[in-house]
């Protein structure tokens, strides 16, 4: 009798037990441990994002080489590595002795010429009132309008004698193109230069205003990335810091860094103004290549993997226990639960 009492009190504690497994669809055996961190499951927008590296630069034309283009020593250099210049500003200048004898040497050309075609014109109309009379011939009056025509074709080539002496005087001061920061200096007062083959540099300006992100996703990525899509990135300045940014454009050619083929990404943002962005910093980027609401979604920290299933830690009627869940798209952070769970559900990890 007492066997057999033994025996009913075992099976009565199997038949709880596995309606206990059973009340939780995927529910296991609370954990030794519980989770350090809690979150409710909620539904909301997720994103799925391609991550890549890139390098900030600025976009093409707010980097410029200002060069001479003429021979000559430089007697003025003004500017210095980290200066803010406005378009116009002096940055160098050369030696203008010659350039300004020339231009007194043409303007005095110019001076001589004007009152011959003053006498050359006066002489014109006078055979021309002599030619009406019949008081000069034909040939008197073709003379006096060749010799106008002489004047004012000397006249003509000493205006452009002069022109171009003026251009060359005003090459003697080298002026900034765009506003900017002066990024390199590559001449110092005193040098002589000379631009038979080629402007030489003097500075590299560089406007800090006009800046862009150059970004290398692999060509597994490429195909999902569009012209218009946002972005985010960060640079190691500010790392927990996101800017955000727009995909400017996809460049057809491919780039092979490490052996692996990808392609530049060109991304525009506009300049935080609490912030500093300069050339050349490393920016990591995730690029927004789709995007759904509401959806159910949990900490991706939070899913486990064991047995070939997947699983989290959910807290059920105070007790901590594993969940088997199905899961869809991934974010960075986040991950969609298709099965196992119900918004308000408070996962742990």
């Amino acid at each position: 009798m007492v066997k057999n009492r033994r025996w009913l009190h075992v099976a009565v504690l199997a038949l709880l037990s596995a309606v206990g497994f059973y009340a939780w669809p995927g529910k296991q055996q609370a954990p030794d441990v519980e989770p350090e961190q809690t979150v409710s499951v909620t539904l909301r927008k997720l994103q799925e994002t391609v991550t890549a590296t890139g390098v900030i630069r600025p976009v093409v034309g707010a980097e410029v080489n200002v060069g001479s283009r003429i021979s000559g020593t430089v007697i003025s250099l003004p500017v210095v590595v980290g200066d803010r210049v406005q378009a116009g500003q002096l940055l160098a200048e050369l030696d203008s002795t010659v350039l300004q004898a020339t231009v007194d040497q043409m303007q005095a050309d110019v001076a001589l010429v004007r009152p011959r075609i003053a006498l050359a014109e006066s002489i014109l109309e006078r055979r021309r009132r002599l030619a009406q009379n019949d008081l000069a011939s034909d040939e008197d009056l073709d003379t006096a309008i060749r010799d106008l025509a002489v004047e004012r074709a000397q006249l003509d080539a000493s205006l452009a004698r002069l022109n171009a002496a003026e251009i060359s005087l005003d090459y003697a001061r080298i002026t900034a193109p765009i506003n900017g920061v002066i990024g390199q200096v590559t001449t110092r007062k005193g040098e002589t230069v000379a631009a038979d083959f080629s402007a030489p540099t003097f500075v590299t300006i560089v406007d800090l205003e006009r800046l862009e992100v150059l970004t290398y996703v692999d060509e597994t990525d490429i195909g999902r990335v569009a012209v218009g899509q946002s972005a985010m990135f960060t640079v190691d300045t500010y790392p927990d810091q996101e800017f955000y940014a727009t995909v400017k454009a996809i460049q057809p050619k491919a780039e092979l860094r490490d052996s692996v083929v990808n392609y530049i990404v060109r991304l525009e943002f506009e300049l935080p103004e609490d912030y500093i962005l300069r050339p050349e910093m490393t920016a990591h980027v995730r690029l927004v290549v789709a995007e759904r609401d509401g959806v159910l979604t949990a900490p991706r920290m939070a899913l486990k993997r064991a047995d070939g299933r997947q699983y989290v830690m959910v807290e059920r009627a105070g007790e901590w226990v594993e969940q088997d869940v199905s899961t869809g798209w991934r974010s960075e952070n986040s991950i969609e639960i298709l099965n196992g769970l119900r918004a308000g559900d408070v996962v742990g990890y």
